[in-house]
């Protein structure tokens, strides 16, 4: 991509740029109630989402909890599949797709994820409407705000706070739900008898999303949210963005809807302000490209309804590229799109093969480094060795260990061991080597742990063995 296809900022600067005190008092954004098209896809997107967590610790799969992340018993159950803390990898590298993903969104339509899924903008919009529904309208809340206290307004009040803290508890308890039984979390609330962690972690989760969805809102994806600060980089001149058509606008102005705003040297916009009053994070769209932006299209389905209202033709905010605001066209496949598609289908497919061909069976071996070696009475060469066998398999299974490598190598001790299912063991043994077979003072050494009920369980774990120089 070369450097004239990227966005220059500067050309998207509001018009008027005043000092920041960073430490200002935050002024209350109060936002008026909008529907349309837009809304409905998020409605469409955040709810399923927003149900899928409240109902999936509650699923249960093969008389379990579908997802449980059983920390004390370091399994962490998906659905059918069990994974270890062996497997975390496999976590890292799921994030690296989801981030990938999230680049390649962005890259294509902005900060669509900020605005139609992301978990903060789903819980402040419904801490909105809960606000709506209980103090008013948005000239209704601004008049509440300013009124001196009363019976009327303390009642509203409490009204409001009790309904945010109690979506705050329901969500705590879901998220401590998918560390801890959510049945029996539920069950030692109801009873009064919640151990201290799950009260610590459920009053801390409750309060952090009363004050993130109920106080901060705009200021978590303004100033806590990095992905609002990098994600400039990742536009270009032909992503999708929530964009004021200027030179269909301006010069804005109010007027009479039976007048031609033509004859009147004006463009369509009427300056109602109706774009700012819906806008969840308080900016003018109108005054062009800016981080605080979430791509919710609230001002889309604003300004489309004023349009309706006046006859003019829908799209003076719409989602566009810079490239289609200066006369030009949309570029949809370009090489940054394609490069991570390509590499979200490459690592897609790696994950799933690792996780399609996954065994649950994991060994490991140390030589014991206090003692180098023994010599027998007959003269031959023994090393200690510490075995860690894991059975990561919910069912029990019998696990024979050989060894393999050196020609005669045998071992002294026990070789079948039995684990439950989701055991870790830690076995003790020696191989003996007859000193005349080894050539060198180190050799290579493998041990193997099959199972005979189950031959596809079979893990092996490399070392050395050591010899008298």
């Amino acid at each position: 991509m070369s450097d004239k296809d990227l966005i220059d900022l500067r050309e998207i600067a509001p018009a008027e740029v005043g000092e920041i005190d960073l430490y200002q008092r935050r002024e209350k954004i109060y936002t008026r109630k909008i529907e349309g098209f837009y809304q409905r896809i998020r409605l469409f997107s955040g709810w399923p989402l927003l149900l899928g967590y409240l109902l999936l610790p509650w699923t249960t799969w093969d008389g379990r909890q579908a997802v449980l992340f059983d920390l004390p018993e370091r399994k962490f159950h998906i659905l059918g599949l069990t994974f270890w803390p062996q497997d975390f990898p496999m976590l890292a590298f799921m994030l690296m797709i989801a981030a990938f993903g999230l680049f390649a969104v962005t890259t294509f339509a902005g900060r669509i994820w900020c605005g139609y899924t992301c978990p903060q903008t789903v819980w402040t919009s419904i801490f909105m409407w809960l606000e709506q529904k209980t103090e008013g309208s948005r000239n209704q809340r601004m008049k509440l705000d300013k009124a001196p206290w009363s019976l009327e307004k303390l009642a509203k009040k409490i009204a409001k706070h009790g309904s945010w803290l109690f979506v705050g508890l329901v969500t705590g308890m879901t998220f401590v739900g998918y560390f801890y039984p959510i049945r029996d979390l539920v069950h030692d609330f109801a009873t009064l008898s919640p151990g201290m962690w799950q009260l610590l972690w459920t009053v801390f989760f409750t309060l952090a999303t009363y004050i993130n969805a109920g106080w901060m809102r705009e200021q978590v994806c303004k100033y806590m949210c990095p992905y609002a600060r990098f994600q400039s980089v990742m536009f270009d001149k032909d992503t999708l963005i929530v964009s004021y058509d200027r030179k269909r606008g301006e010069p804005r102005g109010s007027r009479k809807r039976s007048l031609e705003h033509k004859d009147l040297a004006l463009g369509d916009c009427i300056d109602c302000e109706l774009c700012v009053q819906v806008c969840p994070t308080g900016i003018d769209i109108r005054d062009g490209l800016q981080y605080e932006c979430i791509g919710c299209a609230l001002c889309i389905d604003a300004c489309n309804s004023v349009m309706a209202k006046m006859d003019y033709p829908a799209g003076l905010i719409r989602y566009t590229s810079e490239h289609e605001l200066d006369g030009g066209t949309t570029h949809w496949l370009r090489p940054r799109i394609i490069g991570y598609l390509l590499v979200l289908c490459v690592m897609i497919s790696v994950f799933w093969y690792n996780v399609l061909t996954r065994i649950p069976v994991e060994l490991s071996a140390i030589r014991d480094r206090d003692q180098l070696y023994l010599t027998t009475d007959t003269g031959a060469i023994e090393n200690i060795y510490t075995l860690r066998l894991a059975n990561m398999d919910n069912d029990p299974h019998r696990y024979d260990i050989s060894v393999s490598g050196i020609e005669g190598a045998t071992i002294v001790g026990e070789t079948g061991h039995t684990l439950d299912g989701g055991e870790v063991r830690t076995i003790t043994l020696r191989v003996r080597v007859e000193a005349g077979v080894l050539a060198r003072p180190s050799t290579e050494l493998d041990f193997m742990a099959l199972s005979p009920d189950s031959p596809a369980l079979k893990a092996t774990a490399e070392s050395r063995f050591m010899k008298p120089l």
